[in-house]
C-alpha cells in the first residue's frame, strides 16, 4: 500500500467570513430527473411553488459569495432559461446547454464563465435547500489557502461493502462522509483537471474524486442536513414538507445523532392535505361551410378538422383549468372564462390554462399535478404526446400528463362529431 497520505483530509471549518463575490458558480441543471418521474428535466420541478433551480439560484446568490453564474441545462430548455436569466442582475447568470455527461456539462458551465474569478463552486441545482452558509464556508476555507474544498455529512447508516450479492467488508462509518454540493475549487486547479484525460474517466462521479486522482489533498468543511439531492419522489415530499415551514434541521455534531430528527418535522396534522378536482370539455367539429384550424394540446394540427368554440376549443387545455378550478372550489371554466366575456373569444387554451394557474396560484394554492385524458378518433394523438405535455406543463407551471382513447364508436366522439377531455388536478394550500 502507498505511504503516501490519502488526498482526503478532514478540516475545521474556518470562522472568518469568506470574501464577498469572489467565486465563479457553476450551477448544473441539466438532468433528465427519470427517477423522480414528472416527465420533465429535474430542475423545473415545483418545490413550494418554486423551481429546484430557482431555489438554488437563490441560495447562491443569498450567499453573497458569487461574482458570477453560469447555469447548465437541457438544449432548447426555455422555461429553465427563463428561469435562471430571470434573476441575472448584479450577479450575472449565464445560461450555457449541457453535454452528453455531467462532467462535459460542468466542462460546459466553467467555459462560460469568465477568467476574473480566482475559486470555482460547482453545485448541483437538485441540491435546492442547500443554505447559504455552506457556499460561505466552502469559500472560507478557500480564502484560506485550501485548492479543493467539499461539505460533507457524517453517515448515520452501517455502510456494507458488497460483490454478487455477499458483504466483504464493513467500513467503520466513523471514517466514512456523504459528500454534498458546492464542492469549490482554484480556478486553475479545476480548469487544468476538465481538460486532462481523467475528465471522461465513467468512474468519476464528481469533481472532487477528478482533483483526488491528481493527488491534490482535498479539504472537508461542515455540510449541511438540508442539502440532500431531490432525486426520488420521496426526497421532493421531504423537500416540500420542509419549505412548508418547517424549517431545516441543525447538522449533528456526532454521527450516531439522527440526521433528521423528528423534532425538525411538523406534525402530520399540521400538513396540509390535497384538493382534487375534475375536469371537463367538449366540442363539435367546426361545420364545413366554416372550418377553422385544429387546436388540440396546445399544439396545431396541420390539415386536421377544427372545433368550433368560442376560444380556439382546445378540449385538453380547457378540461385542465376546469379541473384547477375544481380542485381549488374556484367554480369551473365558465365562471372565469365564460362565452360572456368578448376578450376570451379566440383566446388559446395555452393562455387559458396559463391564466387559470396563476388564478388558483393567486387564491393560495400550489398545483401538484394535472392528469388529462383526451376522447375521439382523431387526430393521431400518440407521435405528438411528449411534444404536447411540454408545452401544457410549462403552460401551467406543473407537470401535466396526456392520455388519448376512443369510444368505440359510441356517441357523439365515436360517431365522429367532435372531441371530448377529462381531465383531474390536484392542489395544496400554500397556507
Amino acid at each position: 500500500m502507498s505511504s503516501r497520505p490519502t488526498p482526503f483530509q478532514e478540516a475545521p471549518s474556518p470562522p472568518s467570513a469568506p470574501p464577498a463575490g469572489t467565486a465563479g458558480v457553476v450551477i448544473v441543471a441539466a438532468g433528465s430527473g427519470q427517477r423522480l418521474g414528472h416527465g420533465i428535466p429535474k430542475a423545473r420541478v415545483l418545490c413550494g411553488g418554486l423551481t429546484l433551480l430557482e431555489r438554488s439560484l437563490r441560495s447562491v446568490l443569498a450567499s453573497g459569495v458569487a461574482l458570477e453564474i453560469a447555469v447548465v441545462i437541457p438544449a432548447g430548455d426555455d422555461v429553465l432559461r427563463s428561469v435562471a436569466e430571470s434573476l441575472s442582475g448584479a450577479v450575472p447568470v449565464r445560461v450555457v446547454a449541457g453535454g452528453a455527461s455531467r462532467a462535459g456539462s460542468v466542462r460546459a458551465g466553467i467555459a462560460a464563465l469568465s477568467a476574473d474569478a480566482p475559486v470555482i463552486l460547482v453545485h448541483d441545482a437538485a441540491r435546492a435547500l442547500t443554505p447559504p452558509d455552506v457556499f460561505k464556508r466552502v469559500v472560507s476555507r478557500l480564502a484560506a489557502g485550501a485548492d479543493a474544498v467539499i461539505p460533507v455529512v457524517p453517515v448515520a447508516d452501517t455502510v456494507k461493502t458488497v460483490r454478487g450479492g455477499r458483504v466483504e467488508g464493513t467500513p467503520d462509518r466513523n471514517g466514512l462522509r456523504a459528500v454534498q454540493t458546492p464542492q469549490g475549487f482554484t480556478a486553475r486547479l479545476l480548469r487544468e483537471a476538465h481538460a486532462g484525460t481523467g475528465a471522461g474517466d465513467p468512474l468519476i462521479t464528481d469533481d472532487a474524486m477528478l482533483i483526488e486522482a491528481t493527488g491534490t489533498p482535498v479539504v472537508t468543511v461542515e455540510g449541511d442536513p438540508a442539502a440532500f439531492k431531490v432525486t426520488t419522489p420521496l426526497d421532493l415530499m421531504l423537500a416540500e414538507t420542509l419549505v412548508q415551514g418547517a424549517g431545516t434541521p441543525p447538522a449533528p455534531a456526532d454521527p450516531e445523532e439522527d440526521l433528521m430528527p423528528d423534532s425538525a418535522l411538523p406534525p402530520v396534522a399540521h400538513l396540509p392535505l390535497p384538493r382534487t378536482g375534475i375536469g371537463t370539455d367538449i366540442h363539435a367539429y367546426a361545420p364545413e361551410h366554416a372550418p377553422a384550424p385544429l387546436w388540440l394540446a396546445g399544439l396545431f394540427w396541420e390539415g386536421e378538422r377544427g372545433l368550433a368554440g368560442h376560444s380556439d376549443g382546445d378540449v385538453v387545455a380547457h378540461a385542465a383549468a376546469d379541473a384547477l378550478f375544481s380542485a381549488a372550489g374556484l367554480g369551473d371554466l365558465g365562471t372565469h372564462f365564460g362565452t360572456d366575456r368578448p376578450e376570451v373569444a379566440g383566446a388559446s387554451g395555452v393562455t387559458i390554462l396559463q391564466e387559470a394557474a396563476a388564478i388558483v396560484r393567486g387564491a393560495g394554492f400550489r398545483i401538484g399535478n394535472i392528469a388529462v385524458q383526451l376522447i375521439g378518433n382523431r387526430p393521431r394523438f400518440a407521435a405528438r404526446r411528449s411534444e404536447a405535455e411540454a408545452v401544457l406543463t410549462e403552460a401551467a407551471g406543473a407537470p401535466v400528463g396526456v392520455s388519448a382513447t376512443t369510444t368505440d364508436g359510441l356517441g357523439l366522439t365515436g360517431r365522429g362529431e367532435g372531441i371530448a377531455a377529462l381531465a383531474t388536478a390536484v392542489v395544496i394550500s400554500a397556507g
